[in-house]
């Protein structure tokens, strides 16, 4: 029944405009402004709706996960950048906040709404 439609995601922000500075210009990402919703134009040519909600909870997983080819590098630039990475229980990370051991290599942030999101070196 879905096989040929394009489907995509989408989340909840409490800013819209926090959200697009966040992840057009800090990210880096393309985002298009459209009555009152973002989209962000994912390389490969996914697109996923960002919208704002009053009430917005963050999510309690990560959203969105980006592949690097150098985890080192991704995290000291978006440290750089003001990033800050979470730390999480049951983790053993290292000072940049990187976990290293057990799967990719992985490290998490979120963005100005508290969703949860990570970059990774696949092994």
């Amino acid at each position: 029944m879905f096989r040929d439609t394009r489907a995509f995601s989408g989340f909840a922000v409490d800013d819209i405009q926090r959200a697009k500075e966040f992840y057009g210009e800090t990210l880096g990402l393309r985002v298009t402004e459209e009555n009152g919703l973002l989209t962000l134009h994912i390389a490969g040519g996914a697109e996923i709706l960002v919208y704002p909600k009053e009430d917005h909870v963050p999510a309690g997983f990560t959203l969105l996960n980006f592949p690097v080819e150098d985890i080192n590098a991704a995290v000291d630039g978006l440290t750089g950048r003001g990033i800050r990475f979470e730390r999480y229980p049951g983790f053993e990370q290292d000072e940049k906040g990187v976990v290293r051991e057990g799967g990719p290599l992985i490290a998490w942030f979120t963005d100005p709404a508290g969703n949860v999101l990570s970059v990774l070196q696949p092994s």
